[in-house]
């Protein structure tokens, strides 16, 4: 019985230890949402997210990343319709990202067709 308690005590020591080092650390979010210009056309739009899609691939410093367009009911996007979402594991990573030069490349690709942007940044909380 006591080898038995042993063995229970120590497997379950094991996932605790397991579960703690799994434990997402905290991720600096940051948030765009952009509102394109008119006569932009579908095209030139899917230029764009295929531009910023491609970033993950490019800096490294990038965590995670995902983005949409809005589908929301309350009709408050305000004429915003993209919302990208890109996760870093530091401020000393972001830094890195927005001067980096496949960043400055996708604003290129943006500019043109950008009528308005919002951007947020936070630490995400437990």
């Amino acid at each position: 019985m006591k080898k038995l308690i042993t063995i229970i005590a120590v497997c379950i020591l094991a996932g605790t230890i397991i579960s703690a080092n799994n434990k997402e650390k905290k991720m600096l979010r940051h948030v765009v949402l952009f509102k394109f210009k008119e006569e932009s056309t579908a095209l030139q739009v899917k230029e764009v997210e295929d531009a910023f899609r491609a970033l993950p691939s490019k800096i490294k410093e990038i965590k995670a990343f995902e983005w949409g367009t809005n589908n929301s009911p309350e009709n408050l996007a305000q004429g915003y319709t993209h919302c990208f979402f890109v996760s870093f594991t530091s401020e000393k990573d972001r830094a890195i990202y927005l001067p980096h030069p496949a960043h400055k490349a996708f604003v290129d690709v943006l500019s043109p067709h950008l009528d308005k942007v919002l951007v947020v940044d936070y630490w995400a909380k437990d």
